[in-house]
C-alpha cells in the first residue's frame, strides 16, 4: 500500500472524546478512526494554517464542485449547485430540519436499530420517535415494509430519517428498496431526511445508491445530508454539505439551518471538504481495502475462538454489529461488564433500540495490532462467561 494504516498513533493526551479513558482500557466505541487522515488534506490544512489569518470563511465555486465532482464520479449521480448548502455537520442538519420540517408533538419514523443520536435529533426538539422495527432474521436485516405503511400513515407522521447505509448493522439499502419507501412516503406526505455519512465507507467490490437519484418521487421529497467527515476521519473540522433538489424544500431548510446559525464555515472546513474530494480518492480506496481487510480479520477471529457471538454480516461502515444473544447479560449492562472485565469499550447496542439490546457495536478502523487487542479482549470476557 502507498498510505500507512499500520501505525499506532497515540492520541492520548489530545483532548479525544474516544481516549479520554484509563490507562489500561481499549477505545473500540464511538465511530472516529484512529488514522491520519489523508497526507493531501494535511497538506491542505497545513497550507492554510501557515498563512496565519484566520477569518470569515467564504464558500467558494470549487467546494460545490468538489462535491458534485465527487458523487458523478463514484455514484453516477449529478448533483446541481443549487441543491448544496454548508452545515458545520450531518446533526446539526438534521436537528434544524427537524425543528423546521415538523411541529411540536408530530412523529418522527426511525428504522431501528438505529444510529443513537437520532433520538436526541427527535426528543430534544419536542417530537415523538416512531420505530419502524428492522427484520431481523438469520443474521441478516430487512425493512418491515406493512409495518413501515402503518407507521407512515399516521396523520401524525410527518418526516422519516434513513440512514444509508444504516449504521449500526452496516446494510447498504438497494435500488429498489429505496424506491419503494419513497413510494409510501410520498403517499402519505412525509419528507425523507437522508443520512447518507458513511457512503463513501462501503467494501471495496460495493457501492451504494443515493436515495435522491433512485426516482424523480425520491428526489422531490428529500433532504441529503452528506460529509468528507466520516470517510477522511475530520470530524472535528465540522464540514458537511445538504443536498435538496426541490426548491422550496431547499428554502425552509436553508432558513432551518440558518436560524440555527449552523451554516458558516470555520477557517479550514472548506479546504479540507475541498482535498479530501479533489486529491483524497487513493487515500480513500485504499482505507476501504484495509478496513475490509480487517472486517475479515475479525470474522475469521470469532468464527474461530468466539462461536457464542455472530457477527451480522455488512457491506459498509468501519462497525462491527455484534450479536451476543449467547452470552449471559445484555444491553448497557454487557457493554459495562466487557469493559470492567477487560478494558475494552464497546457501544451498548441497547442505545440504538430495536433489538439492539443482544448487541453491541465495535468500531475497528484501527491498526490490525489494535484490533488484535480488542478481539482478544473480547474472546478473554466471553470465555470467562461461558465458563461461569
Amino acid at each position: 500500500m502507498k498510505y500507512d494504516f499500520d501505525s499506532i498513533i497515540n492520541r492520548r493526551n489530545t483532548n479525544s472524546l474516544k481516549w479520554d479513558i484509563e490507562e489500561n482500557e481499549l477505545p473500540m466505541w464511538v465511530a472516529d478512526m484512529d488514522f491520519r487522515t489523508a497526507p493531501e488534506i494535511i497538506s491542505a490544512l497545513t497550507k492554510r494554517a501557515e498563512h496565519g489569518v484566520f477569518g470569515y470563511t467564504i464558500i467558494p465555486d470549487e467546494w460545490y464542485c468538489a462535491y458534485i465532482d465527487h458523487w458523478d464520479r463514484r455514484y453516477g449521480f449529478n448533483m446541481e449547485k443549487d441543491w448544496l448548502m454548508f452545515c458545520t455537520g450531518v446533526i446539526p442538519a438534521i436537528s434544524s430540519s427537524v425543528r423546521k420540517l415538523t411541529t411540536p408533538a408530530e412523529k418522527v419514523v426511525i428504522q431501528t436499530p438505529v444510529y443513537n443520536i437520532f433520538y436526541n435529533c427527535i426528543l430534544n426538539n419536542g417530537r415523538n420517535v416512531l420505530e419502524n422495527k428492522l427484520l431481523y432474521e438469520n443474521g441478516k436485516y430487512s425493512i418491515d415494509f406493512d409495518d413501515l405503511e402503518k407507521k407512515l400513515a399516521d396523520p401524525q407522521t410527518t418526516l422519516m430519517i434513513l440512514c444509508n447505509p444504516h449504521n449500526p448493522v452496516g446494510k447498504i439499502w438497494n435500488r429498489n428498496d429505496l424506491a419503494k419507501i419513497g413510494d409510501l412516503c410520498h403517499k402519505h406526505g412525509v419528507t425523507v431526511i437522508s443520512d447518507e455519512i458513511h457512503c463513501d465507507l462501503t467494501d471495496p467490490d460495493c457501492s451504494y445508491t443515493p436515495f435522491a437519484s433512485v426516482s424523480d418521487v425520491c428526489r422531490d421529497i428529500s433532504v441529503t445530508c452528506i460529509t468528507p467527515t466520516k470517510a477522511f476521519n475530520l470530524a472535528g473540522i465540522q464540514t458537511a454539505a445538504i443536498s435538496v433538489p426541490n426548491k422550496h424544500l431547499r428554502n425552509r431548510v436553508n432558513r432551518a439551518i440558518n436560524t440555527d446559525e449552523v451554516a458558516e464555515p470555520n477557517a479550514f472546513a472548506i479546504d479540507a471538504a475541498i482535498a479530501a474530494f479533489t486529491v483524497g480518492e487513493e487515500w480513500l480506496d485504499e482505507l476501504r481495502t484495509y478496513i475490509n481487510d480487517n472486517k475479515k480479520a475479525a470474522e475469521e477471529f470469532l468464527e474461530a475462538y468466539v462461536p457464542s457471538v455472530k457477527l451480522v454480516s455488512s457491506q459498509a461502515t468501519y462497525l462491527l454489529w455484534l450479536d451476543c444473544s449467547g452470552l449471559p447479560l445484555e444491553g448497557a449492562e454487557l457493554a459495562k461488564d466487557i469493559r470492567t472485565n477487560t478494558g475494552l469499550y464497546l457501544s451498548a447496542g441497547s442505545s440504538y433500540g430495536g433489538n439492539g439490546k443482544h448487541f453491541v457495536r465495535m468500531n475497528i478502523a484501527c491498526p490490525r495490532t489494535t484490533l488484535i487487542d480488542g478481539l482478544n479482549r473480547f474472546k478473554q470476557y466471553c470465555d470467562k462467561v461461558n465458563k461461569e
